[in-house]
């Protein structure tokens, strides 16, 4: 680990790593990308390419390297508990958005986040077919392409994306006001779509899982907004379960409301 003056300094010292490494795995998928991939099914209803595995290995030899007393979460790789409960975790989805990877669709990326004790810190989400790169930093902003980003300000009509019978069950003053936006194949890349203002919010339905959040949590944190349990709760990282259940990200007074509806979805 690199000597560092203070815990700021660490996180962008982690942050640059990051940056760098998932940089260089988008680059491996896209040899990969619309080249008719070798596809298994996880559970027969889950897709995994062999791109999802060679970007995982690259991603676990590259940053396990480079902090080797930090732990590591990915949905490529099966957790060992006493990685979790390491004060830092690398949490990774190497393609987010696998359907659309072997569709050839561009909307996916690589997706890291470091939870320091249950918590999104640093997040990059690397969207090689996008040309685009989301960073967060807690306490250092959120930035695409190193510009800040920032969540949309408070209007008088939304744009909202999520599952439509989530959406459908907004409040009829709410509801009436709302645009529902079609179906983004990245989770991670919707999160950060609230994050840049390109959406108003989003809706989260049950069984995401940590890798699909981590990266983007903080960028949508450091933007303005946040993601929000029935509870009205943060999500908790590197856990004894990586599931989570409804959720919606987003800001101000329309994120409350999103919060309260929740309460009819369950884990």
């Amino acid at each position: 680990m690199p000597e560092n003056n203070s815990p700021q300094d660490l996180l962008k010292d982690d942050l640059a790593l990051v940056t760098e490494v998932a940089r260089e795995a988008g680059g491996i998928a896209q040899k990969y990308f619309r080249r008719d991939p070798e596809v298994w099914w996880k559970g027969g209803t889950s897709p995994v390419s062999e791109a999802d595995l060679a970007v995982d290995r690259f991603l676990r030899e590259r940053l396990m390297t480079a902090r080797p007393d930090y732990g590591w979460l990915s949905e490529e790789t099966a957790a060992v508990d006493h990685e979790l409960a390491r004060e830092r975790v690398f949490i990774v989805d190497p393609i987010d958005g696998t359907r659309a990877f072997i569709d050839g669709r561009p909307i996916w990326c690589v997706s890291i986040g470091i939870a320091f004790r249950g918590r999104s810190v640093v997040g990059v989400l690397e969207c090689p077919e996008l040309s685009e790169t989301y960073q967060g930093l807690e306490g250092g902003g959120a930035f695409r392409n190193g510009e800040r980003i920032v969540v949309k300000p408070a209007g008088d009509a939304f744009v909202i994306a999520g599952p439509k019978p989530m959406v459908k069950a907004l409040p009829e003053e709410v509801g009436q006001k709302t645009t529902p936006y079609g179906y983004v194949p990245s989770l991670a890349y919707r999160i950060a779509m609230v994050a840049s203002g390109a959406l108003d919010a989003t809706f989260v339905k049950p069984n995401s899982h940590d890798w699909d959040l981590a990266g983007a949590d903080v960028i949508l944190r450091e933007a303005g907004g946040a993601l929000h349990d029935a509870d009205g709760r943060l999500p908790v990282y590197a856990g004894a379960d990586p599931r989570k259940g409804a959720l919606a990200a987003g800001s101000g007074a329309l994120l409350e409301t999103m919060t309260a509806t929740l309460s009819g979805y369950g884990q």
